[in-house]
């Protein structure tokens, strides 16, 4: 009889030497664990992925691969079933890459809209987070790639994350932020957990018994690989001990060399260093990896036929589209003469956030191209009107060109400094250049430089400003003369139709992030022209939103308004009588002040690369917008949860909000908001019709009553009428999506277990010491113990009410528990 998965598993640890197995707790560089050839076993490189595979290496050399919506649109779905679907494109570009482990999902809670990584997490709902996480794994490992839950736990915002701690009262911990980790586990069976930077309720998350020890491997049972985030701090005992298994990037600081030193000393049980090697191995094991070759391609090749993978990631954005408001004007599905296309996210759509999400697509999408090729004889008419304030757009074609007349800037990579042989040269998409790891195929260790050399279109006479960053030393030249060796603001006045541009900087030879960018935009923002275009227009698409660099890792939104004059625009657009559709592209929540003065708005989050296609199908009519709101949409940021406690202050951010996350507050509350959680529209209408309770069983008919396919949301929300603790007004324990031709019907069953009603009982560790302080013969006494800590469902009447968001119930009812 051949060897189980197991026996092959501890074989092989068993074969180790002690040395062997600290080796494989710290990765191998930045993108792979280490292989051990003595015994046959493979390295396994690993890639970031929340918006897709982007493989090993960033900047204009790397592979194009397709870049999917962000989590607030795979959110927004409210499917997955769809989120499978996605994620195994994702996958299977992930082997494309030749590697075995993706670094997702994000599955946060998003606590405070302003977080910086908002657009990565799928919810403020920790049910419909875990959904949407339980189908993005199980697609994930369905192709035989390793999928990484992440960030365990506490990690709902940028301020100081690799040192603050998050101070998380234990019943929001088990009932917001814990539970999307827990069905990763248990019911997606995920393979990996990363651990966060921050540190929470006193200890570091790398070295946190109680959550990796006594949660996560103890109550749920989990046997897989947790790995720390890139550069966390981490104790080489305390972390060993508590469950982590791999520290990245390589060198290792804390693991590796450092647990067989403890090991010697006596510090550490060897057991301990055979476990973390077992479930490093098992982890890719479960994926059939142990078979992988020894040495993989250094450089994947490019695959130019992106057809295979274009459907999935159009039907998603599609999907994820919100309709917040019509008067009737969606769909068009009689283009009229002229049509006005305004606002600075038209020409190029924001397709993904900054930071680690951030990877080369195959393709920048353009609402405004789509809909000339959707509408070849209407005259469209684009006018940008604003542009952000902080950070200027990157060029990119067709305002870019290379000297040969191509889309884009020549980039040049040469070994050493300036003077350097050049070792690879390729076209960059972007007037952003961003490296971790290799910047090029045939590099060598040491010290290298980047050249990008291209020519922007200009209008002669006109002036146009500069916004260079860089994290380095930096030249910019424009027409051959030197203008800045510093990041800042610059300006130049066009002489001629274009602008030769050269942007030089010399990588870290230690191979660490760096980046250079160059944002560029007229010094008239063409406010004006914008207005005239849309009232001489028959209708007006004004496209606003975000960018990746008011949306990214590392850093938090300082404003939940549209940056720059956009929130002006769009009213002084409206304004002019012309019917006005708006689309916000954007990943978390903005304020939408003019939402009652304009006549359509659609939320498309951060679409990926086919968000483009994916709009023109829901403005025609083509496709229903299937999108319902995953977050709440709040009228100003002093009324968001968090708001006094977020980001954080003399290192902590203290969650005093508790279990009042999102709808939870607002609704409880009774605080009005602009679009309530779970909240979209349809171009048809559906009836739900009565439930019908059979003990814990909800039927629920649902009949599409209009004359047009589409889709629509049930949502069950469970409410406790004499609560014996505080507990929200509501709270979302069951949904489904439902799609219907015109008079098709459905009968939507939701099963209503004991944690639909639950809350966590905490520990009251200074109970005993506080009845001890009672004198004897006190008049005063404690309060009756309400028992062992754990889920807790108390005896009462619960209301029922389904509907189609928290604020519009359609039925409600009672259940006796």
């Amino acid at each position: 009889m051949g060897m189980t998965q197991a026996d092959r598993v501890a074989e092989l640890v068993g074969r180790l030497t002690l040395q062997e197995q600290a080796a494989l707790t710290v990765g191998d560089g930045p993108w792979a664990t280490v292989a051990v050839p003595r015994v046959g076993l493979p390295g396994w490189r690993m890639t970031d992925g929340p918006n897709g595979a982007r493989g090993l290496y960033r900047g204009p050399a790397a592979p194009g691969v397709l870049c999917i919506p962000c989590g607030t649109a795979l959110g927004a779905t409210w499917d997955p079933d769809l989120v499978r679907d996605v994620a195994g494109v994702v996958a299977r570009e992930t082997r494309r890459l030749d590697c075995r482990m993706l670094l997702a999902p994000t599955v946060n809670i998003i606590r405070s809209p302003l977080a910086g990584r908002t657009f990565e997490c799928y919810s403020e709902d920790p049910v419909l987070t875990a959904a949407i996480a339980v189908g993005f794994i199980e697609g994930v490992q369905a192709e035989g790639v390793v999928a990484t839950v992440k960030h365990f736990a506490g990690n709902e915002a940028e301020f100081e994350r690799y040192t603050i701690e998050s101070v998380v009262p234990e019943r929001a911990l088990r009932e917001i932020y814990l539970p999307p980790f827990e069905a990763a586990v248990r019911d997606a069976g995920v393979l990996a957990v990363m651990t966060a930077y921050n540190r929470i309720n006193g200890a570091m998350a790398g070295a946190h018994r109680g959550l990796i020890g006594e949660v996560l491997r103890g109550e749920w049972g989990f046997d897989g690989l947790v790995v720390s985030d890139w550069w966390a701090r981490a104790e080489t005992v305390g972390s060993a001990l508590a469950g982590q298994d791999l520290e990245m990037p390589g060198p290792g600081r804390a693991f590796g060399p450092a647990l067989v030193a403890a090991v010697e000393q006596g510090l550490l049980p060897a057991e301990v260093v055979a476990a973390q090697a077992t479930h490093l191995i098992g982890a890719f094991a479960a994926v059939g990896a142990l078979d992988d070759p020894d040495e993989l391609p250094a450089w994947p090749a490019d695959v130019p036929d992106r057809d295979h993978l274009a459907e999935p990631a159009r039907r998603a954005a599609a999907e994820s589209i919100v309709l917040l408001r019509n008067t009737g004007v969606l769909p068009v599905t009689g283009p009229p003469a002229r049509v006005a296309v305004v606002g600075p996210n038209a020409a190029h759509l924001q397709l993904m956030g900054g930071g680690s999400a951030h990877l080369r697509p195959t393709r920048y999408p353009s609402l405004l191209e789509a809909l000339r090729a959707t509408w070849p004889g209407v005259e469209i008419v684009h006018e940008p009107g604003c542009r952000p304030e902080r950070d200027l757009p990157v060029l990119q074609g067709p305002e870019l060109r290379t000297g040969t007349g191509e889309p884009g800037w020549t980039v040049e990579f040469l070994a050493g400094d300036a003077t350097g042989p050049i070792v690879h040269t390729c076209i960059g998409d972007v007037t952003d250049l961003d490296f971790f790891g290799d910047p090029a195929p045939g590099f060598g260790p040491g010290a290298y430089t980047v050249r990008a050399t291209g020519f922007m279109s200009a209008v002669p006479g006109e002036a146009y400003d500069l916004c260079l960053t860089a994290d380095r030393p930096v030249r910019l030249l424009l027409d051959g003369t030197v203008v800045a060796t510093t990041p800042g603001r610059y300006s130049v006045t066009a002489g001629s139709d274009e602008i030769e541009l050269r942007l030089e900087f010399d990588g870290p030879a230690d191979r660490g992030p760096c980046r250079a960018r160059l944002g560029v935009a007229p010094a008239d923002d063409g406010f004006d022209r914008a207005v005239a275009a849309a009232e001489a227009a028959d209708l007006v698409i004004a496209v606003v939103g975000t960018n990746e660099e008011e949306e990214q890792e590392s850093l938090d939104r300082s404003a939940l308004a549209l940056p720059g004059r956009q929130d002006e625009l769009v009213s002084a657009v409206a304004g002019t009588g012309t019917p006005t559709v708006v689309v916000v592209n954007a990943g978390s929540a903005v304020t939408l002040p003019w939402a009652d003065e304009v006549d359509a708005v659609l939320y498309s989050w951060f679409g990926g690369e086919e968000a483009d296609h994916a709009l023109v199908d829901v403005l025609t009519g083509a496709t229903d917008p299937g999108g319902r709101l995953p977050m709440t949409l709040p009228l100003r940021v002093e009324h968001t949860p968090a708001f006094g406690n977020f980001p954080g202050e003399f290192d902590e951010v203290r969650y005093g909000e508790g279990v009042l996350v999102g709808y939870r507050w607002y609704d409880t509350r009774a605080l009005p908001v602009r679009y309530p959680f779970g909240h979209g529209l349809s171009y048809t209408s559906f009836e739900i019709g009565a439930p019908v309770l059979r003990e814990r069983t909800v039927d629920i008919p649902v009949h599409n009553v209009g004359h047009r396919a589409g889709s629509e949301v049930v949502q069950l929300y469970v409410e406790h009428l004499a609560p014996r603790v505080f507990r929200p007004r509501k709270e979302l324990r069951a949904f489904e999506k439902v799609r219907l031709g015109p008079g098709g019907q459905h009968l939507v069953r939701f099963e209503l277990d004991d944690r639909a009603f639950a809350y966590w009982r905490p520990a009251r560790p200074t109970r005993a010491t506080a009845a001890a302080d009672l004198a004897a013969d006190s008049p005063f006494r404690l309060a009756d113990d309400p028992g062992e800590p754990g889920w807790c469902v108390d005896p009462g009447t619960y209301r029922i009410h389904v509907g189609r968001s928290v604020d519009d119930i359609s039925h409600t009812f009672d259940l006796e528990i």
